[in-house]
């Protein structure tokens, strides 16, 4: 109930509980710095330099205040109005919890010049005879005892908590994930500008890892760090405050929930800024805990924004030649990345686990907010502001247009076939059949390959498209010069499924696309041009798993065979590969044929071997080309064949070192 699921993603969600009590003592103004340390043994540590959690006793329960966090559901102090003014925990039950769900759990307190320390097995305190969760435990019966270990420095304040987490509860494979660890620091430490966070992985002794997140630009930093295009207008801050009433259970000092009506303060902030990509990226938080279902927030940023927006291009109509069209949501969205967050006392979730805010009253709010803070920019009068809330208006206008005309080509193009071929580009070698899943577009390089794969190819289910050279880096391109390049118009064209967001996976012409080009260099080069056009307008085939590499050979060594026994012929893929079967022909006293035949093209093999090697599903190697992480990809794609050459140029003298200098081919 509490953490969703009992796999690695319970697991995270623990972990993240224990440090998000850490962050809400940083966003009250306490401490600025949190370690983060896995261990060998599977245990994890979150250390930081806050008030320390209270050592006193708590008159309500008799207990000290370190027992009542860790066994008392509702007793943090994030429950009615009491430490925090926002937080983001499981309701005050995140540490209690934590606890349960634990083999072990240690916890050491520096308060008032000591340091106290309280062990717990499975929630329940006592102590432990050793250092591991498998140590003699024996639990407190009378009354617990919160121990003093030490003394700590004049001023110094912090918490320090350790855990095992229980194997009879989480799965056997359940394991923390580093790069989910990082990502979440990463994102807090945008959204606490000047928290430093530390994550230390010491589960390989050999090769410690440590990483550190600071960032002091907040969330105008975050958005450009999360913007996948270029900038078409600066990052504009949104912001303000609004109040509501609500009732909650309050505990009474009878130790009885009482219903009270508070009045609760809501402050939004949130960082826009569009592209001139049309992706949206739109990150949603409630107390810097991140709601990726979204919520009521959410819910009052889009009301906003589209009322304003929708209300300028009213304003504007005759400027724009909009006539009788009407904006949609996506149009405005289009080229949007968007960081939002809200922060309130007690936020109301649909769901333990937190990824959708349901508090009613913050809808309205935050739609007040955007739409005083976006009407404020639009009515400026300074010149930045007029010339880039001009550019948004044309942008999302020709958005619009885009989607009108996408949606009426649609309904009037119908999927080819056979009888109908003669409207695709001439240069297309069709194939006979009309079964989608069977069929395989290979996109091959320039006409002398072409040639030779018309032999090879099944005509049955195998379509050719050849392509002059190397094509137009969409990277850098606009939309409008992609669409107007012949080689990337002719693959849009011949796979009928659209481009960009219009793009629909189900009216592609064929179940497979293939890019087989040489296995050089400039091979390699023009499979990466073909490779930015699909990720960038024809994604959803990388993620279905339907665009695949060719692996053409690179060598053709024949083996004699002695006598009138024929001789064999084997294909290697690499100089590696080829200098390793030299050496076991060599060993098992076998000969070949001199000189060896290296394949500078597609077009130098006849049809049989390019069959054989290349084509025939029975022989041949396809690498399928998958998308993992969208956002990894982007940056690297971005990094690789983008318009700042700056970054590049660093990478690729930072790379140098790494290259083997017999890999270049020259």
């Amino acid at each position: 109930m509490y953490i969703g699921s009992t796999d690695s993603r319970g697991l995270m969600h623990c972990l993240w509980e224990i440090i998000d009590n850490s962050v809400d003592e940083a966003l009250a103004g306490h401490g600025s710095t949190i370690e983060i340390v896995l261990y060998a043994d599977g245990s994890v540590e979150v250390r930081d330099r806050a008030r320390g959690i209270p050592v006193d006793i708590e008159p309500r329960t008799g207990l000290s205040g370190v027992e009542v966090v860790f066994t008392k559901l509702h007793a943090g102090g994030k429950f009615g109005s009491g430490s925090y003014s926002a937080s983001g925990g499981l309701h005050g039950v995140g540490a209690s919890v934590v606890n349960a769900l634990s083999e072990r759990l240690d916890v050491e307190v520096d308060r008032g010049g000591k340091t106290w320390a309280m062990s717990f097995h499975r929630g329940e305190p006592g102590e432990f005879a050793g250092p591991t969760p498998d140590s003699a435990f024996t639990p407190f019966e009378k009354s617990s005892t919160l121990r003093v270990v030490g003394k700590a420095a004049k001023g110094v304040t912090g918490t320090r908590i350790r855990y095992w987490a229980d194997r009879q509860i989480f799965t056997r494979d359940a394991t923390f994930s580093l790069e989910d660890l990082q990502q979440r620091a990463r994102q807090t430490a945008f959204l606490v500008p000047g928290l430093s966070i530390t994550i230390t992985d010491q589960r390989d002794p050999e090769a410690p890892l440590t990483t550190e997140y600071r960032f002091d630009g907040g969330i105008s930093e975050f958005a450009d760090f999360l913007a996948p295009d270029a900038a078409v207008t600066d990052t504009w801050r949104l912001q303000g405050t609004g109040t509501f009433t609500e009732t909650v259970p309050v505990l009474q000092a009878s130790g009885a929930m009482v219903p009270t009506e508070l009045e609760r303060s809501c402050e939004v902030d949130v960082a826009v800024r569009w592209g001139t990509g049309y992706e949206t990226t739109l990150r949603s938080f409630v107390n810097i805990i991140a709601t990726p279902k979204g919520g009521t927030h959410q819910q009052g940023f889009e009301a906003g924004l589209m009322k304003v927006i929708r209300a300028q291009v009213e304003q504007n109509a005759r400027r724009l030649k909009v006539g009788n069209d009407k904006l949609d949501k996506d149009d405005i969205m289009a080229g949007l990345t968007v960081v939002l967050t809200v922060r309130l006392p007690e936020p109301q979730f649909e769901g333990q686990t937190k990824e959708v805010l349901g508090t009613p009253a913050v809808r309205q709010i935050v739609s007040t907010v955007v739409a005083r803070e976006l009407a404020a920019r639009f009515s400026s009068s300074k010149r930045d502001d007029k010339a880039q809330t001009s550019l948004l208006l044309d942008k999302v206008v020709a958005e619009m247009k885009a989607r009108i005309s996408a949606r009426a080509h649609k309904e009037t193009q119908r999927r080819k076939n056979a009888l109908e071929s003669s409207s695709l580009p001439a240069k297309l070698v069709d194939c006979r059949s009309n079964d989608v899943a069977d069929s395989e577009l290979f996109i091959v390089e320039g006409d002398s390959a072409l040639g030779t794969a018309k032999l090879a190819r099944n005509s049955e289910y195998q379509a050719l498209l050849p392509i002059r050279g190397k094509i137009l880096n969409v990277q850098k391109a606009s939309i409008s010069d992609m669409l107007s390049n012949a080689e990337c118009a002719s693959i849009i064209q011949v796979i009928g499924a659209g481009s960009g967001r219009s793009f629909d996976i189900s009216t592609a012409r064929y179940g497979k696309v293939i890019l087989m080009s040489d296995a050089d260099v400039d091979g390699a080069h023009i499979r990466t041009l073909l490779l930015t056009l699909f990720f960038r307008y024809m994604r959803p085939l990388i993620e279905e798993g339907r665009v695949f590499a060719a692996v053409p050979p690179l060598h053709r060594v024949v083996v004699k065979h002695p006598g009138s026994k024929p001789n064999e012929t084997l294909y290697t893929y690499s100089e590696a590969e080829l200098h390793g079967l030299l050496n076991k022909l060599t060993k098992a006293g076998r000969t070949w044929q001199e000189p060896i035949q290296r394949y500078k093209g597609l077009g130098e093999m006849d049809a049989e071997q390019l069959a054989t090697t290349t084509m025939d599903r029975a022989g041949r190697t396809l690498r399928r080309v998958r998308v993992q992480d969208a956002e990894s990809a982007a940056s690297v794609f971005e990094l690789l064949m983008g318009n700042d050459v700056a970054p590049r140029r660093e990478f690729l003298i930072e790379s140098s070192d790494r290259l083997a200098r017999e890999r270049i081919d020259a």
